[in-house]
């Protein structure tokens, strides 16, 4: 599976474009600014109908404009292609549409075109707090899992409504414990799905890990959790008159931690800058082959923005050489560098594309 070609109206700072791509690498260069991590997170917008970076889509459209507009085509692994547009208005619903029709629910689109990112961003995982990790499991399991995604979904809303019901002057305690039991219904499925899933990533990332940088430390990746010490609904009653004076609920998985060390450390304090950009890269190829493995051998699109921002230029090499391999699929790869792409490119074996982005508009070179 594949995205073939992509059309774009007024994403961010590129006003229109019109691309076909290699089924296997597509080198984007061009100067810090041009364009190109739009032209990739526009790609990940069309499998994942949202963009890696930004929360909120009011930061997607073209300073001055208020739509936007994505085409993809996907030829997938029969023969056969799917057509995917998106269409956002300042201020109107996002439609999202497969072959002309349009989805019931923007969440039945999620892990159709199954997809991974690395980009310089990716630091947060290491240096911002747990919610950043636990969205990270989340990503992954929702394109893979779609009862996984319809639960974390429930639970949000019905984890909602509780805190809301917290804040009021008066609280009843009987309804309390019934929304901590639906809570305690879906927090048990999604705590066995992550615990399962940091498993199989400790596994895959030190293998990564090792293969990038040589094996000199050893990899960690634990999950911990209130579900440890039993069913959530036990815990939110112990702890229920602390959240009637918190205001909020203080347990479930929600608050869970996904824990990343090296060598026994916390990655965080103890790992120098150019080891926590192994890691982080290690966990991406890790999350790569889970997903492959759970799509029953469908390769996700890759998507490398900015590579030698986080490796110096002997772990790039090693590492493209990994990825343009029979193992892995379509890959996309920015950078600033046009001599250096031109000399890594050479090196490496099987089809390819180049292109160069300045200021929004790309041309493609060869």
């Amino acid at each position: 599976m594949y995205i073939r070609k992509i059309v774009l109206s007024n994403y961010k700072n590129i006003k229109e474009l019109r691309l076909d791509f290699s089924s296997k690498i597509n080198w984007i260069s061009g100067n810090n600014g041009a364009g190109k991590t739009n032209l990739l997170d526009a790609v990940h917008y069309l499998s994942m109908t949202k963009s890696y970076f930004n929360v909120s889509d009011r930061f997607t459209f073209l300073h001055g404009t208020d739509e936007t507009a994505l085409n993809g085509v996907y030829r997938l692994d029969d023969g056969t292609e799917d057509r995917v547009s998106v269409f956002l208005k300042m201020g109107g619903e996002k439609q999202i549409k497969r072959n002309d029709k349009s989805y019931g629910k923007i969440s039945e689109h999620i892990g159709r075109f199954p997809v991974v990112m690395v980009s310089p961003y990716d630091t947060s995982l290491i240096n911002d707090a747990s919610e950043e990790r636990r969205r990270f499991l989340n990503m992954i399991l929702s394109q893979v899992d779609h009862e996984y995604l319809q639960r974390i979904q429930k639970y949000n809303h019905i984890l909602q409504q509780r805190n809301r019901l917290l804040k009021m002057p008066y609280q009843q305690d009987e309804l309390l414990d019934t929304m901590g039991e639906q809570l305690s219904l879906h927090a048990g499925y999604i705590y066995e799905k992550r615990n399962m899933l940091c498993r199989r990533l400790q596994e895959s990332a030190s293998y990564y890990y090792s293969m990038i940088s040589g094996g000199r430390e050893e990899t960690g990746i634990s999950y911990r959790s209130d579900l440890e010490n039993g069913p959530l609904y036990e815990t939110l009653a112990k702890k229920r008159e602390k959240d009637k004076v918190l205001k909020f609920t203080s347990c479930g998985i929600h608050r869970d931690e996904m824990v990343l060390s090296l060598s026994g450390y916390p990655i965080r304090k103890c790992g120098s800058q150019g080891q926590q950009k192994t890691f982080l890269v290690a966990l991406k190829m890790a999350q790569y082959a889970i997903m492959k493995e759970m799509y029953s051998g469908i390769s996700p699109i890759l998507l490398l923005d900015d590579l030698f921002d986080k490796l110096d230029m002997e772990r790039v090499g090693l590492l493209l050489k990994m990825v343009s391999g029979e193992k892995f699929g379509q890959i996309f790869i920015s950078d600033s560098n046009k001599v250096r792409m031109d000399r890594i490119l050479s090196s490496l074996e099987g089809d390819h594309s180049c292109f160069v982005m300045e200021s929004g508009i790309c041309r493609r070179l060869m």
